[in-house]
């Protein structure tokens, strides 16, 4: 039994659940925990999970840094947003994006018409704590991590603050962030 399962008694996570009508798109910057919270909300209410990234890559057969190395960001950034409408179109479960899929105007625009979409907010020492576990981040390899960080989010917070809902990443436990999701997109509707 999970943390967040204790908090709350199987009954009502079931109901909040019920209410969702459409698929959980979570949003916000790389190492908020979008994939890892992600998977912990899918399986708090029942629903499949999928990483957008994961996808991007299955459909491109190749890795997404391969990507940004070959062919650039824009490029990039046209096969998320067809990929992510793609999901939406099929998926009714969890769906984390990339960092800067949400700052796609095309992007965001169907993700707000045809999902909840959740903005997972962190303060930036964390999140240069986090990122710093893994070197797959490639717009992080273009200088100083912090400045990057702090950059990405001055830039993106205007378009992370359009999504439905909004709550704060957390050291604790993944099923705890998610129960707050869960919480927090029950309030919404």
């Amino acid at each position: 039994m999970t943390h967040a399962e204790d908090a709350l008694p199987h009954d009502k996570i079931a109901r909040m659940a019920a209410r969702i009508d459409r698929p959980v798109v979570l949003v916000g910057l790389m190492g908020v925990g979008k994939s890892t919270v992600g998977r912990s909300l899918a399986s708090l209410v029942k629903r499949e999970f999928v990483d957008a990234d994961d996808e991007i890559e299955k459909a491109a057969g190749r890795k997404i840094s391969e990507i940004f190395a070959d062919f650039g960001e824009d490029y990039f950034r046209d096969g998320e947003r067809r990929v992510i409408a793609r999901l939406l179109d099929s998926h009714k479960g969890v769906i984390a994006t990339g960092g800067g899929a949400f700052v796609d105007p095309d992007t965001r625009t169907v993700i707000l018409e045809k999902a909840i979409a959740v903005w997972i907010d962190c303060e930036i020492a964390t999140l240069v704590e986090r990122t710093s576990r893994r070197d797959t981040r490639p717009l992080l390899k273009q200088g100083d991590p912090r400045e990057i960080l702090t950059r990405l989010y001055t830039d993106r917070e205007p378009f992370y603050r359009q999504a439905q809902v909004r709550i704060e990443s957390r050291d604790g436990p993944h099923s705890e962030t998610a129960l707050s999701i869960l919480e927090a997109i029950d309030a919404w509707l």
